[in-house]
């Protein structure tokens, strides 16, 4: 079992500058024959294809603002300076920001752009730049915030994703990420290929959770209360997939840290196409308070010490 944090400080991009700038070419040259997430599409977007996200080698930006729905620990007062990204690498069936993340409504953003975005954040008092739906805009992100840092950003960077990643290019984002932030939804692979069209999602997000971990350790907090660096790890919670939940929380405890933080979400509703009972009438209801507290007393089980949970849905039992 891994445990413990790696000697980071926050905000840890002080990678050489002949290093960064080996990574950002890195990453965009993967843009030709793109690897960029577990997908491995290998179109080359460069070209106009666009991969399984539905975008080609340009980054959209739906909005950006201080988000107050995040945790605690990360919306703190002034909020989370998030910057939601078009398209996504993972194709959920359940999305709730389906508008965005399926029907690419956003607008087209350079590097440069993306950092102005990050600086006016930190300006508005926003305690880190959160990345929602980072993945396949890899390239564009790291070299905002190279950009960024050079005109003085000082913020922790949340990589926001859905797990479906790469540990070959989180590699590539060490020193760059402060704290990643995967919602790993599935602990088998049946549900995750039915429900969010990501083949071989358990042992991407298994092995996508040991880079990360590796890299920035547990969650860490200053004496606010507010999170600096580590991994902070989301679990959605869903109908009919207790089991898939607890093989979640069991990996986390056994193979990751048992101080690692799990936010066990309770707000699954059937949004988009799960509304759809026909075709997805297991998860096409709202997930029971027995099923949130079995989820929740097995978290317990297995020995995680930092739960953030739906306390108005345990109170229903």
């Amino acid at each position: 079992m891994g445990s413990g944090s790696p000697a980071t400080t926050p905000n840890a991009r002080s990678l050489p500058p002949e290093t960064l700038e080996a990574r950002v070419d890195d990453l965009w040259e993967r843009y030709a024959d793109c690897d960029l997430c577990a997908y491995d599409c290998g179109v080359d977007r460069t070209a106009g294809r666009v991969g399984t996200c539905q975008v080609d080698d340009t980054a959209y930006v739906s909005t950006y603002f201080p988000h107050f729905g995040e945790e605690d620990c990360l919306r703190g007062h002034n909020g989370s300076g998030t910057i939601f990204l078009a398209n996504c690498n993972m194709k959920c069936v359940f999305c709730q920001n389906f508008e965005t993340s399926h029907e690419a409504r956003g607008e087209p953003a350079t590097p440069a752009e993306i950092a102005e975005m990050a600086l006016e954040l930190e300006a508005r008092g926003c305690h880190n730049v959160n990345f929602v739906s980072p993945t396949h805009h890899s390239p564009h992100l790291v070299e905002a915030v190279r950009i960024a840092t050079e005109a003085g950003l000082d913020l922790p960077i949340v990589w926001n994703c859905g797990g479906y990643e790469r540990p070959e290019i989180l590699e590539r984002l060490e020193g760059i990420v402060d704290i990643y932030m995967p919602d790993v939804k599935w602990g088998e692979d049946a549900a995750a290929a039915t429900y969010s069209k990501a083949p071989n999602y358990w042992s991407n997000v298994t092995d996508s959770l040991r880079e990360m971990h590796r890299q920035v350790g547990d969650l860490r907090l200053d004496d606010t209360g507010l999170a600096t660096g580590g991994l902070l790890v989301r679990h959605l919670v869903m109908p009919n997939h207790v089991e898939s939940a607890q093989r979640v929380l069991e990996f986390l405890a056994d193979e990751i840290s048992t101080k690692t933080f799990v936010d066990v979400m309770a707000q699954y509703q059937p949004y988009y196409k799960a509304a759809e009972a026909e075709f997805y009438e297991e998860i096409n209801r709202p997930i029971t308070a027995d099923e949130y507290a079995a989820v929740v007393d097995h978290a317990r089980d297995v020995g995680l010490e930092r739960l953030y949970l739906d306390r108005s849905m345990l109170a229903e039992r």
